[in-house]
Protein backbone atom coordinates (compact mmCIF):
# COMPACT_ATOMS: atom_id res chain seq x y z
CA UNK A 1 0.00 0.00 0.00
CA UNK A 2 1.58 3.52 -1.10
CA UNK A 3 1.75 6.46 0.92
CA UNK A 4 -1.15 8.35 -0.36
CA UNK A 5 -3.68 5.08 0.33
CA UNK A 6 -2.09 4.98 3.79
CA UNK A 7 -3.26 8.87 4.64
CA UNK A 8 -6.57 7.67 2.83
CA UNK A 9 -6.83 4.49 5.88
CA UNK A 10 -5.62 7.08 8.40
CA UNK A 11 -8.35 9.29 7.61
CA UNK A 12 -10.77 6.41 8.06
CA UNK A 13 -9.49 5.23 11.62
CA UNK A 14 -9.61 8.98 12.77
CA UNK A 15 -13.33 8.70 12.14
CA UNK A 16 -14.67 7.13 15.24
CA UNK A 17 -12.51 9.02 17.58
CA UNK A 18 -14.06 11.96 16.44
CA UNK A 19 -17.23 10.88 16.81
CA UNK A 20 -16.33 10.22 20.21
CA UNK A 21 -14.97 13.51 21.26
CA UNK A 22 -18.19 15.32 19.63
CA UNK A 23 -20.80 12.65 20.98
CA UNK A 24 -19.67 11.46 24.37
CA UNK A 25 -19.44 12.57 27.58
CA UNK A 26 -15.41 12.77 27.87
CA UNK A 27 -12.55 15.65 28.33
CA UNK A 28 -15.59 17.96 29.48
CA UNK A 29 -14.68 21.06 28.27
CA UNK A 30 -12.14 20.38 25.50
CA UNK A 31 -13.79 17.70 23.77
CA UNK A 32 -14.96 19.81 21.35
CA UNK A 33 -11.34 21.09 20.19
CA UNK A 34 -9.93 17.52 20.51
CA UNK A 35 -12.71 17.07 17.71
CA UNK A 36 -12.39 20.00 15.72
CA UNK A 37 -8.45 19.11 15.88
CA UNK A 38 -8.98 15.33 14.74
CA UNK A 39 -11.08 16.73 11.70
CA UNK A 40 -8.62 19.04 10.87
CA UNK A 41 -5.82 16.44 10.41
CA UNK A 42 -8.03 14.16 8.63
CA UNK A 43 -8.99 16.89 6.48
CA UNK A 44 -5.54 17.68 5.72
CA UNK A 45 -5.31 14.13 4.93
CA UNK A 46 -7.22 14.57 2.04
CA UNK A 47 -5.52 17.62 0.72
CA UNK A 48 -1.95 15.51 1.14
CA UNK A 49 -3.05 12.10 -0.12
CA UNK A 50 -3.71 13.66 -3.63
CA UNK A 51 -1.13 15.96 -3.94
CA UNK A 52 1.35 13.17 -3.34
CA UNK A 53 -0.31 10.66 -5.26
CA UNK A 54 -0.13 12.91 -8.23
CA UNK A 55 2.96 14.52 -7.90
CA UNK A 56 5.01 10.90 -7.49
CA UNK A 57 2.69 9.51 -10.19
CA UNK A 58 1.32 7.01 -7.05
CA UNK A 59 -2.33 7.23 -8.33
CA UNK A 60 -4.18 3.77 -8.07
CA UNK A 61 -8.17 2.34 -8.78
CA UNK A 62 -7.84 1.48 -4.98
CA UNK A 63 -7.43 5.02 -4.18
CA UNK A 64 -10.05 6.32 -6.65
CA UNK A 65 -12.19 4.25 -5.09
CA UNK A 66 -11.94 4.64 -1.39
CA UNK A 67 -10.21 8.71 -1.38
CA UNK A 68 -14.07 9.69 -2.11
CA UNK A 69 -15.71 7.15 0.02
CA UNK A 70 -13.27 8.09 2.91
CA UNK A 71 -14.33 11.29 2.52
CA UNK A 72 -17.69 10.55 2.23
CA UNK A 73 -17.87 8.68 6.01
CA UNK A 74 -15.62 11.57 7.38
CA UNK A 75 -18.20 14.21 6.58
CA UNK A 76 -21.27 12.57 7.19
CA UNK A 77 -20.45 10.88 9.88
CA UNK A 78 -19.10 14.69 11.23
CA UNK A 79 -22.82 16.45 9.42
CA UNK A 80 -25.21 13.82 11.35
CA UNK A 81 -22.94 14.66 14.73
CA UNK A 82 -23.32 18.60 14.42
CA UNK A 83 -27.69 17.62 13.83
CA UNK A 84 -27.46 15.68 17.22
CA UNK A 85 -25.50 18.83 18.73
CA UNK A 86 -28.52 21.23 16.89
CA UNK A 87 -25.83 22.95 14.69
CA UNK A 88 -27.25 21.68 11.36
CA UNK A 89 -30.45 21.32 9.79
CA UNK A 90 -31.44 17.71 9.21
CA UNK A 91 -32.90 17.89 5.96
CA UNK A 92 -29.47 19.58 4.63
CA UNK A 93 -27.70 16.80 5.92
CA UNK A 94 -30.59 14.34 4.14
CA UNK A 95 -29.72 15.87 0.56
CA UNK A 96 -25.91 15.74 1.35
CA UNK A 97 -25.86 11.95 2.34
CA UNK A 98 -28.57 11.30 -0.58
CA UNK A 99 -26.40 12.58 -3.35
CA UNK A 100 -23.55 11.01 -1.77
CA UNK A 101 -25.96 7.26 -2.02
CA UNK A 102 -26.88 8.05 -5.45
CA UNK A 103 -22.68 8.78 -6.96
CA UNK A 104 -21.44 5.59 -4.73
CA UNK A 105 -24.55 3.36 -6.43
CA UNK A 106 -23.24 5.18 -9.74
CA UNK A 107 -19.61 4.38 -8.93
CA UNK A 108 -20.64 0.44 -8.06
CA UNK A 109 -22.60 0.13 -11.95
CA UNK A 110 -19.25 1.65 -13.37
CA UNK A 111 -16.81 -0.54 -11.39
CA UNK A 112 -19.39 -3.43 -12.67
CA UNK A 113 -18.18 -2.20 -15.87
CA UNK A 114 -14.51 -1.87 -15.48
CA UNK A 115 -14.65 2.01 -15.23
CA UNK A 116 -13.19 3.69 -12.57
CA UNK A 117 -14.17 7.26 -12.20
CA UNK A 118 -11.89 10.09 -10.40
CA UNK A 119 -13.81 12.70 -8.11
CA UNK A 120 -14.66 15.93 -10.35
CA UNK A 121 -13.01 19.69 -9.37
CA UNK A 122 -16.95 20.15 -8.39
CA UNK A 123 -16.98 17.57 -5.77
CA UNK A 124 -13.61 18.73 -4.63
CA UNK A 125 -15.20 21.89 -4.31
CA UNK A 126 -18.44 20.46 -2.58
CA UNK A 127 -16.20 18.38 -0.21
CA UNK A 128 -14.10 21.49 0.43
CA UNK A 129 -16.83 23.79 1.84
CA UNK A 130 -18.55 21.03 3.87
CA UNK A 131 -15.24 20.87 5.31
CA UNK A 132 -14.94 24.20 6.44
CA UNK A 133 -18.70 24.34 6.78
CA UNK A 134 -18.22 21.56 9.75
CA UNK A 135 -14.99 22.78 11.37
CA UNK A 136 -16.49 26.02 11.86
CA UNK A 137 -19.97 24.69 13.48
CA UNK A 138 -18.02 22.35 15.61
CA UNK A 139 -15.71 24.86 16.66
CA UNK A 140 -18.82 27.33 17.55
CA UNK A 141 -20.19 24.87 19.67
CA UNK A 142 -18.09 25.86 22.68
CA UNK A 143 -18.22 29.78 21.82
CA UNK A 144 -21.48 30.51 20.54
CA UNK A 145 -21.42 32.94 18.76
CA UNK A 146 -24.14 34.20 16.46
CA UNK A 147 -21.40 35.47 13.64
CA UNK A 148 -19.82 31.84 14.08
CA UNK A 149 -22.88 30.26 13.91
CA UNK A 150 -24.00 32.69 10.70
CA UNK A 151 -20.72 31.97 8.73
CA UNK A 152 -21.71 28.26 9.31
CA UNK A 153 -24.54 28.45 8.04
CA UNK A 154 -23.39 30.38 4.63
CA UNK A 155 -21.44 27.73 4.26
CA UNK A 156 -23.76 25.01 4.77
CA UNK A 157 -25.68 26.72 2.15
CA UNK A 158 -22.71 27.08 -0.10
CA UNK A 159 -21.89 23.23 0.34
CA UNK A 160 -25.51 22.59 -0.62
CA UNK A 161 -25.39 24.16 -3.53
CA UNK A 162 -22.07 23.06 -4.60
CA UNK A 163 -23.51 18.75 -3.74
CA UNK A 164 -26.63 19.82 -6.44
CA UNK A 165 -24.27 21.65 -8.37
CA UNK A 166 -21.22 18.47 -8.48
CA UNK A 167 -24.27 15.95 -8.68
CA UNK A 168 -25.56 17.41 -11.67
CA UNK A 169 -22.33 17.64 -13.48
CA UNK A 170 -21.31 13.93 -12.20
CA UNK A 171 -24.43 12.34 -13.82
CA UNK A 172 -23.81 14.20 -16.80
CA UNK A 173 -20.56 13.57 -17.88
CA UNK A 174 -21.11 10.03 -17.06
CA UNK A 175 -24.37 9.32 -18.25
CA UNK A 176 -22.70 6.83 -20.66
CA UNK A 177 -22.06 4.37 -18.07
CA UNK A 178 -25.59 3.65 -17.43
CA UNK A 179 -26.03 2.78 -21.00
CA UNK A 180 -22.68 0.56 -21.08
CA UNK A 181 -24.20 -1.69 -18.57
CA UNK A 182 -23.67 -5.47 -18.76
Amino acid sequence: MNLPNKLTMFRVVLIPFFVIFMLAPVCSGYANYIAVAIFIIASLTDLLDGKIARKYNLVTDFGKFMDPLADKLLVCSAMICLVEKAQLPAWIVIVIIGREFIISGFRLIAADNGIVIAASYWGKFKTTFQMLMIIVLVFNLDFNNSYVYLAGQVLAYIALALTVISLVDYLWKNKGVLKEQK
